[in-house]
Parts: structure tokens; C-alpha cells; sequence
């Protein structure tokens, strides 16, 4: 059986050049190709999402980030400022969506939170009323902590969808120390590496075992999708 959709590892790239790869298959799905996940991992760099006010989650100035050699780009998903680098898991969903927006998230939530139950991780889950793929909170200093460990955020142009989700495998944590994550306070951010060692698991956090974990969740999640695209061709976002 040929799968609804072809699966694309682009390994480590910067930015900028998945930005170009993601709108060069975004045009040939809209055209009527066939869909594509891209899977990614990219150097450190902070994207700010169509919700995010210049600088106001950014909590160093950007010539320190220049320093670090951190980029900064303002891009047309929706969302707040998110951070991307290094281990972690960066999945690019070019696919239909037409005007079910709303259920094409829910399936991104589902796909992440099975691959996330393959790795080892039971308690992944949704937080109602956020983004993003969360597991049990954790008490700091006496005060609860939401710990999110995946990131969403999509735009949808021409009934096509870009951009996707961010799924923190074994990222450097401390880098998210450089922003307000996605503007969420009482949130720390965490990874799959970082649960198995707070939770005393004898498991070693790998990026391969993590695609093959989404590869598998996706074909499952998606395999009753309805692929097609109206005709009617209009801008949504979300």
C-alpha cells in the first residue's frame, strides 16, 4: 500500500534554508502533489510567530543573541516566540487542511503524544486551552510548573499547511532561559532526556528512535485523513 504522504529527513539544517524547503513543497502540495512531513533538526535560532510582540518574550537584547550566534526570524505561524535547536525534533506537516483547522491540531497533538507514549513517556497529554503536548507538572519552591515538552505551530495558506511542531528530545533546556516560552509563565520547558533522568529511567534519549517513534505515529494517526483540497482556493491561518 503507498502511503498518503512521502517522509523527508532533512537531518541538521539552519532555518532559513527548511523555511525555503517547506514553501517549495507547500507550492507543489497546493498544486496538487503529494503531502509531505519534513522532519528537521536546526542550529539554535528563535522564530516569533504572528502573536509575538518584538522583543516582548525575548528576555536578553539581540545583540547578545548575535554573539551566541543565535538568529532571530518572524515568520507566519501562529503562536508567540519558540526556540528551535539542536536535539530536537523539528516535524514539518505540509499537508491539506481546508477549513478543519481546529481537527488537523488535534491530530498533531495525537501524533506527538503517541510518540511520545512509544518512547516511555505514558503521561503524555494536551493542556486544554494551550498549545503544545505537556507531561505531569512538577513542583518547584513550592509552586506547580507545567511541563510542556512539545510546541505547535501552523500556518495555513491555500488549504495547505506549513510549519508543524517542535518536539524537545534531548535539547539544550538552558536555551529556553532566553525567552518567555511561547509567553507562558508558571510553564518550564522539558525534553525526553531530561524525564528519564528526573524519573530515574534507565533509558537513553536518541533523535533516531524519536523519528522512528513519529514516523509510525503519524502513518497511524493520519492513515484515515481526507487528503483533498477544495476548490474554492482562500488564506487561513491559525
Amino acid at each position: 500500500m503507498t502511503a498518503a504522504f512521502d517522509i523527508l529527513d532533512l537531518g541538521l539544517r539552519p532555518y532559513r534554508e527548511a523555511w525555503d524547503v517547506q514553501k517549495q513543497h507547500h507550492e507543489r502540495v497546493v498544486a496538487g502533489g503529494k503531502p509531505a512531513l519534513l522532519l528537521v533538526e536546526h542550529p539554535a535560532v528563535l522564530t516569533l510567530g504572528r502573536k509575538a510582540r518584538e522583543g516582548e518574550n525575548i528576555i536578553v537584547t539581540r545583540e547578545y543573541l548575535a554573539a551566541q550566534g543565535i538568529d532571530v526570524f518572524e515568520i507566519e505561524r501562529g503562536g508567540d516566540v519558540t526556540y528551535h535547536g539542536q536535539g530536537q525534533l523539528v516535524a514539518y506537516a505540509i499537508f491539506p487542511v481546508g477549513r478543519k483547522i481546529v481537527d488537523f491540531l488535534r491530530l498533531l497533538e495525537q501524533a506527538t503524544i503517541q510518540t511520545l507514549q512509544t518512547l516511555g513517556l505514558p503521561d503524555a497529554r494536551p493542556n486544554v486551552g494551550y498549545a503544545g503536548v505537556y507531561v505531569d507538572g512538577r513542583e518547584v519552591n513550592g509552586l506547580l510548573y507545567d511541563q510542556k515538552i512539545a510546541s505547535f505551530g501552523v500556518a495555513v495558506k491555500r488549504h495547505v499547511a506549513l510549519h508543524g511542531l517542535a518536539l524537545n528530545v534531548t535539547t539544550n533546556l538552558q536555551h529556553f532561559e532566553l525567552i518567555v516560552p511561547c509567553g507562558l509563565h508558571q510553564t518550564q520547558m522539558t525534553s525526553v532526556e531530561r524525564e528519564y533522568e528526573l524519573r530515574g529511567m534507565n533509558k537513553t534519549a536518541t533523535m533516531p528512535e524519536a523519528k522512528k517513534a513519529m514516523i509510525a505515529a503519524f502513518e497511524q494517526v493520519f492513515a484515515e485523513y481526507d487528503w483533498s483540497i477544495p476548490e474554492a482556493v482562500g488564506l487561513s491561518r491559525v
